[in-house]
């Protein structure tokens, strides 16, 4: 059996990390679990650069990815990866609060796997949470170029 890949969560609020990190764990998986807390700390990691020069491993099993950050934000990190030779076949999902039309199009646009808005309820983002955990680090493998 193939070591279990992580899953990189780049959330800059504490308190929606901690939920979603909860949730993961709830959802009982195993897969190591790296939170970032803006773009430019998620693009760091995945090109193993700054802070993460010395990360060794695979790449992730999916990235769960705020829209919302400082520095650089989710859709401009999802851009960035989509071009990215290496990178482009990374699963993404949105995890975000916004509800805005132009949010949701850009990320489609761009090429996200899944958009899922944070909801207000916490029983509520629990289930999202878990149920993408689930499907993402379980089920899926990323295409073999």
């Amino acid at each position: 059996m193939s070591k279990l890949r992580t899953i990189l969560l780049a959330e800059d609020s504490p308190a929606d990390a901690e939920m979603a990190i909860d949730a993961l764990r709830e959802a009982h998986l195993a897969n190591p679990i790296v939170h970032v807390e803006d773009g430019v700390e998620a693009m760091d990691y995945l090109l193993r650069r700054g802070q993460f020069a010395d990360r060794g491993g695979e790449d992730p099993a999916v990235l769960l990815l705020d829209i919302k950050m400082p520095r650089m934000d989710g859709l401009e990190v999802l851009q960035q990866l989509r071009a990215h030779e290496q990178l482009k076949r990374l699963p993404v999902v949105i995890l975000s609060s916004s509800r805005e039309e132009s949010d949701l199009a850009r990320s489609w646009d761009l090429g996200v796997n899944a958009y899922v808005v944070k909801p207000v309820d916490v029983d509520q983002f629990f289930d999202a949470v878990q149920a993408l955990g689930k499907f993402w680090a379980v089920f899926n493998e990323i295409p073999e170029v």
